[in-house]
């Protein structure tokens, strides 16, 4: 639940930023007439991941034998990288990304076609949406919580979405740069669990050799066993802890995390803490 959440938060933030900075500066121009383009663009992007991913989810949910660790696998090391990706990206575009949205929504108002308008939106949300799906699968696959990951996700989304609107409504108060720097941080942490998940799953499919099988086992642990208690299953979800890692997961996890986790740290001094730029300021005229 835990990780469905912070995926849906981060994710749905990142698609309510864009749809918040081109509805601010439609109406900023006085072209606010062009908002419902906007928003067939958001909704046909968002309807199309939201079927993609349950198509690929019940194509996994089929498989069995040996396919099913190899394929299980392969999904939680493809998001683990997305994962990275995006926390770096968000990172890099954070300072440009109101600067290019607002050139792109000009370009398409000089063409005169509302297709355009609705073009930047469905590409943007669409391309996060997609990611939010393959996300979503790395945290579903190989669970038995599928009720409670969705009930995280929709928490996230909501949570995201009043965020999104205050900063339309021209609010200074939301502090980006610490929001998608320590949400950056969990969300890494998060990634080197699924890099271990792989590892677990590709020994289970034997593609992977084991030294050691455990490094150790806490399991009989009520409170430690992510089967038996909230605090270990809040625990793995964030953080990708396991209750009897083998030498191999313990090893990935750090690989990945320590290098990766002082790379991000390192480069969000320059990260502007707000996103001013999507203050709705009347317009005198109208483009």
């Amino acid at each position: 639940m835990g990780s469905a959440f912070l995926i849906m938060l981060r994710e749905g933030l990142e698609m309510a930023l864009i749809v918040a900075i081109v509805l601010a500066y439609l109406n900023k121009i006085g072209r606010k007439q062009d908002a419902k383009s906007v928003w067939y663009g958001t909704l046909a992007a968002a309807g199309i991941a939201v079927v993609a991913g349950a198509i690929i989810f019940a194509a996994i949910g089929e498989l069995h034998g040996t396919a099913e660790p190899i394929v299980e696998g392969t999904v939680a090391f493809a998001a683990a990288g997305v994962l990275t990706w995006m926390v770096f990206w968000m990172r890099r575009q954070a300072r440009h990304i109101k600067g290019d949205l607002q050139a792109k929504v000009d370009l398409a108002l000089r063409s005169g076609s509302t297709l355009a308008i609705a073009g930047i939106a469905f590409f943007a949300v669409l391309r996060e949406g997609l990611e939010t799906a393959l996300l979503l699968l790395g945290v579903s696959v190989g669970t038995q919580s599928s009720a409670q990951e969705a009930i995280g996700s929709f928490a996230g989304l909501a949570i995201a979405i009043g965020i999104g609107y205050v900063i339309y409504k021209g609010s200074h108060r939301v502090n980006l740069r610490s929001f998608f720097k320590w949400t950056g941080v969990l969300v890494l942490f998060f990634a080197a669990g699924l890099f271990a998940k792989g590892v677990h799953e590709f020994q289970e499919a034997g593609l992977i050799g084991t030294v050691n099988e455990h490094v150790w086992n806490v399991s009989r642990l009520a409170f430690m066993n992510p089967e038996t208690s909230r605090f270990a299953e809040l625990m793995k979800g964030l953080f990708g802890w396991d209750p009897a890692p083998s030498l191999e997961m313990v090893l990935v996890y750090l690989a990945y995390l320590i290098p990766v986790g002082w790379a991000f740290l390192s480069g969000t001094r320059g990260v502007p803490a707000t996103i001013r730029s999507v203050e709705r300021v009347p317009a005198t005229s109208a483009a």
